[in-house]
């Protein structure tokens, strides 16, 4: 019978559940040049890497391409991420204009989606590429739903998880499914000729070919930190779903020969703290009471109150004298004017600054505005700049006091990180 939302297989490979025989990359390329006229002759060996990707990581990548075409609205795109990204499957584009990650190549767009697919069914990766993927497994955020979960977790599950503002999500990748295994599925290959036995494709070690939960009791999910689908994907949507049998699925046959085998995984980045303190005299003993990685009570408050995660400034250090940061990787940019902050009593936290124990620190929301964050801890007057997005300030700002810096106060709002960063030394000097 067709496929539906309620049927949407699992995520992860097993001897029940395999990758149909028909889905074979020449099939699937031709699948999306029937679907797509523009179709890019550089996602010609997108549907390999895919295959090549999945198969490692005992995925069902046949529905991991199928939910890429309806992030990618079949690899035409218009939405917020743009097709230079490689980025597949929307990670880290959480609307507003949010773009995303960006990812080196098409193999290494594949992998990150698939190993995100690997991390929604509960299996810890280990040096993701994707920085969404990692902010997500090392905060714990889906750790109880996973375990609310009995059995494997389905694409079915995953889409109310990964979209839940959308009630059509998986009918959505089932639509293209059908298609799919009702269409080109019973066609010849076009690119028989090319494909290799899938043995030759090393594998990573599992324990079982279903992933075992620790904890199986059922209860109601929390409020979802979803993965925001594309925009693009209305391009993918068909109200009519095909009604043809699906193929049996009994594990795919071969992958092209052409392809090269697996990239080791790049070595896993430390992970970096939520709050960075950028005076270097700065000893154990005199940090504040703030957490130096964010647990995943504090990560996951800031998360459902904002929408995003927060995240490290990538800021090499203060600036002798001035006290201003600088990021490698941003452009130059004039000099503005600079902001005073509305003018305040004096209180008790003046009192504090007064006397000359303060520190400065950065956190970031990833926008390109910057709040000042004065809190008071242990006789110690912390300042964090904190980046915030336009639009959504003060729903940040607030998010950041409440997980952070309880009882703190927003002193200043500047254009940008490094007028902030000046006048917070200014507020705090160095030393």
């Amino acid at each position: 019978m067709a496929a539906s939302a309620a049927e949407l297989p699992p995520i992860r490979t097993s001897e029940s559940n395999r990758v149909a025989d028909c889905a074979t990359p020449g099939r699937l390329t031709q699948y999306v040049k029937q679907r797509n006229p523009k179709f890019d002759v550089r996602y010609e060996g997108l549907a390999g890497e895919y295959m090549r990707h999945g198969e490692a990581l005992h995925v069902r990548w046949d529905y991991a391409f199928f939910q890429m075409l309806l992030e990618t609205g079949y690899l035409t795109y218009g939405g917020d991420v743009k097709a230079d990204q490689n980025n597949f499957a929307g990670l880290g584009a959480t609307g507003k204009g949010a773009r995303g990650e960006r990812f080196k190549d098409i193999s290494t767009g594949a992998r990150a989606h698939i190993e995100h697919l690997v991390m929604y069914s509960g299996e810890r990766v280990e040096s993701p590429v994707a920085e969404r993927t990692r902010n997500i497994q090392e905060w714990g955020v889906l750790t109880d739903w996973q375990k609310s979960v009995t059995g494997p977790i389905t694409f079915t599950q995953l889409a109310a998880k990964w979209a839940p503002g959308s009630r059509k999500y998986a009918t959505d990748i089932g639509a293209i499914a059908d298609r799919f295994f009702d269409g080109i599925c019973k066609e010849p290959d076009p690119d028989g000729a090319v494909v290799a036995a899938v043995d030759q494709i090393p594998k990573a070690p599992r324990k079982s070919d279903v992933i075992a939960k620790a904890d199986t009791v059922s209860k109601a999910a929390p409020a979802p930190e979803a993965d925001v689908p594309s925009k693009a994907k209305a391009k993918a949507q068909d109200d009519t779903a095909a009604s043809a049998d699906v193929l049996p699925s009994k594990g795919a046959a071969a992958v092209a020969a052409s392809v090269a085998k697996p990239d080791a995984p790049p070595k896993k980045a430390s992970t970096a703290p939520p709050i960075k303190l950028l005076n270097p005299e700065t000893t154990a003993s005199d940090a504040p009471a703030q957490p130096a990685v964010a647990s995943e009570a504090e990560a996951a408050a800031a998360a459902k109150s904002t929408g995003k995660s927060v995240e490290v400034a990538a800021l090499p250090g203060a600036v002798a004298g001035a006290g201003a940061g600088s990021s490698a990787d941003k452009k130059a940019e004039p000099k503005p004017e600079k902001q005073k902050p509305e003018a305040k009593k004096p209180d008790k936290k003046d009192a504090a600054s007064a006397s000359g124990k303060c520190r400065v620190w950065t956190a970031s929301y990833g926008g390109s505005k910057a709040i000042i964050i004065k809190a008071v801890s242990d006789k110690t007057v912390n300042y964090t700049v904190l980046d915030v997005n336009e639009g959504t300030e003060k729903r940040e700002a607030d998010a950041y006091i409440n997980a952070y810096a309880k009882g703190g106060e927003s002193v200043g709002e500047f254009a940008s990180q490094t007028q902030a960063l000046e006048k917070a030394f200014e507020l705090c000097p160095e030393g």
